[in-house]
């Protein structure tokens, strides 16, 4: 699942949110916004069930994947398009 808010100005904070065990051990979100580097944007545990990790992205076109133990990848449910390059996610500069 994925949260956006507004900051100041044109940038956005998104969190990326995923059960606490699904899939299990380590998941990191992976993207243009990190050169797709594993490990930079790691999910954390949260009290509520959930593991999350939220990145502050500036407007334009995004494409992401998450990858977890074993080097397993695998794309985000909740968002509409997904192409051969992952994910893509629009951040609006409104």
């Amino acid at each position: 699942m994925l949260r956006s808010t507004r900051l100041f100005g044109p940038k956005r904070r998104v969190t990326f949110s995923l059960p606490l065990d699904h899939p299990r051990g380590p998941v990191s979100v992976v993207g243009t916004f990190n050169d797709w580097t594993p490990g930079v944007h790691e999910l954390v545990p949260r009290r509520d069930g959930t593991r999350t990790v939220t990145v502050i992205l500036s407007p334009g076109t995004h494409r992401f994947r998450y990858l977890g133990d074993g080097g397993h990848w695998f794309d985000e449910p909740d968002v509409p398009t997904v192409d051969t390059d992952g994910c893509v996610l629009t951040v609006d500069a409104t």
